[in-house]
């Protein structure tokens, strides 16, 4: 293949104005082109254009030396051809958040009341004062104070457009806090590009039309192309056209190359003919006109007439089947269960919801009743019509009282601090080098109890280097002398090494003076290279003068093979160079070159001789081998390249060498800090196993003297398969608790350990499994894993679009962190329940009581909604954003069915309840002697907030304030200050708290029902509250095992708690708290919407819709998606049955929540 690079000069200077013109093609010529597809397109080109090069041509591009990379000439491409950038959803403006937050059934209950309220306190009915309407007026000194009825209904107001606008803030904030992170993701992403005849890697942004593009296995296509040069390029097109089939692209056969496909095989280089709104995906998103609205038409639609839908689209266009596809995803998507604290915290919400509204009812009924009995009944009264204001003001009063009940009862703070607490998390974690990308993988990290990671660059530093060597009988224990081998097997190696390597890698000097060389590329072929120039020879030489062009045929090294040829053509016939991992290379092998450098017979007693001698000691101290060879073949008749194995035998062998790759030095102790925590590190690599069992040794995954397998893939799957071939469940079982390590594991072995781990029932916890890779074929083991990791710098981008969480630095510690990260996350939300849960005990008791004895609740709506601040908002943010210590990883992980509230945070919360509402009623009904104040009992309806109340309020905000600070430790910790100078944000907020307090009582007036305090009263109110700390000293010394009679609260869901009548077939669609719902008042819980509203954002963000360009990548596969959702018949109700069932009836739920192993094998692999 000819280059013509004389013809045009990729220097051109830009031609004046910016019509198409001045290209030889315009953007919708070549738009139309890249709809077509194989031979079509191969005739197309051809005719219309005269072939790539012409196309080259008209682009003012060139083939090999890439564009000149002169800015005005990229700023001209961008105008004419457009940018590389597909435009995201446009954001929710704050407005419609707002609107959104007052959807919230409670405020609109309050609202209504509040207006009912200022309504009437403008009404004065004549005769109103009529002595005939009871107490209702009685007490009014002077008339000022009657005309300020309207001050409380406008408080509620004032107080609801509050709360509605702290919340409407935080969800800005979240998503602003998503689309920052999404845009940090896709601004990591860069590709490789020839400019200038320099190879340089730009963000995907920066790509124009005419650009010379390197493509090599695993990479995501960022934009549409045409294949200018290829090596055995096979190319995942299903994120397009559904077809899981791989396709294979040629110069000849089919050279179009899609955006958002992906490489699974080769290389080569295309040339760039559309970006951004104009590429094949950014049509898609066009057709699905990125608008909100018609989304959700089309998801409906696709919901009711699932199979219907299909008919109904245009099948013959292409579009329609891929916007068919689309649909299919974005119903498929948010079916992604819900995340195990999701399930807990909204079950829990449900239960306190309902006990709130009962409450809530209960004491509106009573004062009713009460009010009328007295008033009428034991008083004889008469209803008088001029009388009725007055009554229907009362009444008012007590639902306006009976709201508030509810409200403080409901724990809207619930979300917010899991959100806060997430939104923090993620933050802090990108410090730790965790990029998360969707948020429940922090959470679920935490109950992470198994972790298969890969060995190389993982657990090793993935810097190569050749330590050893054995070349023509003798083995080198070091580098050998370039003297020491043979002129012509020195030339052999060179050329092996430099030819049959990707032209990608090579090796840059240094950085820093004295540094190390930089390794570009693959890191196993860097140390290849790097052994050819300590044999004092230049690779690059060579590579110039075979340049990539001038190659006939490549197999490029994928999992299966193992092993990567490449055959040049050698006077009149071929020369064949091979490398690979030596057992399968020498299988291969027939002849091996002597000292003399001459082929000798290399029988199987040889190989397996050479196994023993070379091979296995090698492999004894960690390395990894690699065997190269050569082929020749006559010139007569040209070999049939396409059949593989004929191709790939009768190999002469000219060495082998040993790479090491050493531990990285913080690894063991990371290991070690994981293995206390309760979590299992297992290894699965491709090494062969003596490599591998010596890697593990050093990391400290397995012990001296400990019994754990170690197996190579081959047996493992000897063990685990039936004569059918299918994966059989109990065999698994027997095996997994003991692996340790995995070597020459295929990515599905990778990917059947992993479900097999998950699906197990052995034990009483559901295993929680997190997932490093880095390669293409990794994806289905990283998708199908509860975390999945993939690496931010050896990574391909098809692993990294199916993690959940990229490692920055490709580090393991950095795992651990985010095991610490995880476990924060819960304790966080654990301390809100904590804090919050007493709070609402509390002030849901006192109201209650207080307004079934004394007619008025000692806490007024304003103070209630004041506390509810105070509780909710702030006391998340406090809370939730604590830093996480080294001791969380000192506790095993918590399981699936650990209850959001333990024993030892029920003792605390019902211990600081008796103390409160000790301290309350005494206030209440003997304070006025206490503090020989005026009581404020029993007050009429308008009269002036009375000191009495006000110090009631005062001490329960105290004490809540004093309780928070208690709320730090839910493990029973006597030190609730232990690090408290670590978080400014629990101080700020504390004392940001007490501060408001004294201005709302000294100068909250009437609003806010508080009369001005004398010093020492303020002392006595700040006393109280600091007893709250002593108090829990003394819960603390009580120990939980005594208390038997406490529940815990909060359980995930099990099987056995769902009745049977209720299980569909696809339970994963069905969310269990829901069903509650829908047993009763359905309105009321409404409220309980709010919660599933904000998870809402956090969901957004899981499935990418906040970037519609996630949404499309996001499945490599409709198929294996598919299967995917139905095997994980969601882990939230998978049957880790209660304690005290049988064996029998948990291996019954097992069975019922693990499909028929048929369909699970091996059908989500590519």
């Amino acid at each position: 293949m000819t280059n013509n690079v004389a013809d045009h000069h990729p220097g051109n200077s830009v031609a004046e104005g910016s019509h198409e013109g001045d290209f030889g093609c315009s953007m919708v010529e070549l738009r139309n082109l890249m709809e077509l597809r194989s031979a079509e397109a191969v005739a197309r080109l051809n005719d219309s254009y005269g072939g790539v090069q012409n196309v080259c041509k008209r682009l003012k591009t060139s083939p090999v030396e890439g564009l000149s990379g002169n800015p005005t000439d990229l700023e001209k491409r961008r105008q004419v051809f457009g940018q590389n950038f597909i435009p995201p959803k446009k954001a929710k403006t704050f407005l419609q958040l707002v609107w959104e937050a007052l959807q919230d059934v409670t405020l609109i209950i309050l609202e209504i009341a509040a207006i009912i309220s200022l309504v009437l306190s403008f009404y004065h009915p004549p005769g109103g004062d009529n002595e005939l309407c009871g107490q209702s007026t009685g007490g009014v000194e002077d008339e000022g104070e009657s005309q300020a009825g309207w001050i409380e209904g406008a408080a509620i107001l004032f107080s609801v457009i509050i709360v509605v606008l702290v919340t409407a803030f935080n969800d800005w904030s979240k998503e602003k806090q998503f689309r920052g992170l999404q845009s940090r993701i896709e601004q990591e992403q860069k590709f490789t590009v020839i400019r200038k005849g320099q190879v340089i890697q730009i963000p995907v942004a920066e790509i124009v039309v005419g650009d010379i593009a390197q493509i090599k296995y695993g990479d995501l296509l960022p934009a549409d192309g045409i294949l200018i040069q290829g090596n055995d390029l096979k190319i995942d097109e299903s994120s397009l056209t559904g077809e899981s089939d791989q396709v294979k692209k040629s110069m000849d056969k089919d050279p179009m190359l899609l955006s958002g496909t992906h490489v699974m095989e080769g290389s080569g280089r295309m040339v760039v003919t559309a970006v951004g709104i104009n590429s094949q995906t950014g049509i898609i998103f066009t057709l699905l006109g990125a608008g909100e609205g018609d989304e959700e038409k089309k998801v409906k639609k696709a919901k009711t007439q699932d199979g219907v839908a299909l008919e109904i689209q245009p099948l013959k266009s292409q579009e329609g089947v891929e916007n068919e596809e689309k649909e299919k995803k974005k119903v498929k998507v948010p079916k992604k269960e819900k995340s195990v604290l999701q399930g807990k915290l909204t079950r829990l919400a449900v239960q306190i919801g309902k006990a709130g509204l009962i409450m809530s009812a209960i004491t509106v009924i009573i004062l009713v009743l009460y009010f009328v009995i007295d008033t009428f009944g034991v008083q004889k009264r008469p209803w008088l019509t001029e009388c009725t204001p007055i009554y229907i003001q009362y009444f008012v009063k007590f639902f306006i009282i009976g709201v508030t009940v509810l409200v403080v009862a409901v724990p809207e703070g619930l979300p917010l601090a899991v959100t806060i607490s997430l939104a923090y998390s993620v933050k802090k974690m990108m410090k730790d080098n965790n990029l998360v990308r969707h948020l429940d993988a922090c959470e679920t990290m935490g109950n992470a109890t198994a972790i298969c990671s890969d060995k190389t660059g993982t657990l090793t530093m993935n810097r190569m280097t050749v330590v050893q060597a054995y070349v023509g009988d003798t083995h080198y224990r070091q580098i050998p002398d370039p003297e020491a081998i043979l002129p012509k097997v020195l030339d052999l190696i060179v050329h092996g090494v430099a030819i049959n390597s990707a032209y990608t890698s090579k090796i840059l000097p240094p950085e820093k003076e004295g540094g190390l060389p930089r390794q570009v590329g693959n890191k196993t072929e860097c140390a290849l290279l790097g052994f050819v120039l300590d044999l004092k020879q230049d690779y690059q030489a060579v590579r110039n003068e075979v340049p990539e062009e001038k190659l006939y045929k490549v197999y490029t090294f994928n999992s299966v093979r193992k092993s990567m040829s490449t055959v040049l053509r050698s006077g009149a016939g071929f020369r064949m160079y091979s490398k690979g991992a030596s057992e399968i290379i020498l299988r291969k092998c027939t002849k091996i070159l002597d000292k003399n450098g001459e082929p000798r017979l290399f029988k199987v007693k040889d190989r397996d001789e050479m196994v023993k001698k070379v091979i296995e000691p090698m492999a004894c101290h960690g390395l990894r081998t690699i065997c190269l060879a050569f082929r020749d073949f006559p010139a007569d008749a040209e070999p049939d390249w396409d059949s593989e194995n004929e191709i790939l035998s009768d190999l002469t062998c000219i060495a082998v060498v040993g790479i090491e790759d050493p531990v990285r030095p913080e690894v063991p102790d990371a290991i070690l800090k994981c293995q206390r925590a309760g979590i299992t590190v297992r290894m699965v690599t491709g090494d062969n196993i003596n490599t591998a069992r010596a890697i593990a040794t050093k990391c400290g995954i397995l012990l001296p003297g400990e019994d754990f397998l170690c197996l190579e893939g081959k047996e493992f799957n000897r063990l685990i398969r039936n004569e059918k071939g299918e994966v059989e469940q109990e065999q698994l079982d027997k095996i997994w608790p003991k692996l340790r390590v995995l070597a020459r594991s295929s990515p599905t072995d990778k990917h059947t350990l992993v479900k097999g781990i998950i699906d197990s029932t052995v034990g009483d916890q559901r295993q929680v499994v997190a997932v490093t890779g880095d390669g293409t074929n990794d994806g289905p083991a990283l998708k199908k894993a509860d975390v999945g990791f993939a690496m931010g710098i050896a990574g391909t981008d098809v692993a990294k679009e199916a993690s959940d969480i990229i490692l920055t630095d490709d580090n393991f510690t950095s795992i651990v962190k985010a095991v610490m990260w995880g476990r924060n996350v819960y304790d966080s939300i654990s301390k809100f329940l904590q804090f919050q849960l007493t709070v609402n005990v509390v002030a849901v008791i006192v109201a209650f009581t207080g307004a079934c004895i004394t007619q008025d609740s000692p806490l007024k709506a304003v103070q209630m909604l004041w506390v509810n601040l105070i509780m909710d908002t702030f006391a998340s943010l406090a809370l939730a954003t604590e830093p996480p210590s080294e001791s969380l990883l000192l506790r095993k992980p918590y399981g699936r069915n650990k209850p959001l509230i333990s024993r030892t945070m029920m003792k605390n919360i019902l211990g600081h309840a008796v103390y409160q509402l000790t301290i309350i009623f005494t206030l209440l009904f003997a304070g006025e002697k206490f503090f020989d104040i005026d009581s404020g009992r029993n007050a009429p309806l308008h009269s002036p907030p009375t000191e009495h109340y006000t110090i009631v309020f005062n001490t329960f905000v105290m004490m809540q304030l004093f309780n928070e600070i208690n709320a730090r430790k839910i493990h029973g910790e006597r030190n609730v200050f232990e690090a408290i100078y670590r978080n400014p944000i629990f101080c700020t907020v504390v004392l940001g708290t007490f501060a408001a307090q004294i201005i709302i009582v000294e100068f909250g007036g009437k609003p806010f029902s508080c009369s001005g305090l004398t010093l020492s009263q303020w002392f006595w109110c700040i006393f109280i509250g600091v007893g709250e700390l002593l108090w829990g000293q003394l819960i603390c010394t009580v120990p939980t095992s005594h208390l038997k009679f406490l529940k815990e609260a909060g359980h995930g869901i099990t099987k056995e708690e769902i009745p049977e009548e209720e299980l569909p077939e696809d339970v994963d669609e069905i969310d269990h708290a829901e069903m509650e719902l829908r047993r009763g008042q359905i309105l009321w819980f409404r409220g309980l919407n709010r919660i599933q509203t904000q998870m809402d954002v956090v969901y957004t963000f899981q499935t990418g819709a906040s970037s519609l360009q996630g949404a499309l990548r996001r499945q490599p596969s409709i198929v294996s998606q598919h299967h995917d959702v139905k095997n994980v018949s969601s882990p939230t109700h998978v049957a880790l049955s209660s304690v005290n069932s049988t064996p029998t009836t948990s291996a019954v739920a097992a069975a019922a929540a693990s499909p028929p192993a048929g369909n699970q094998s091996g059908e989500c692999v590519p």
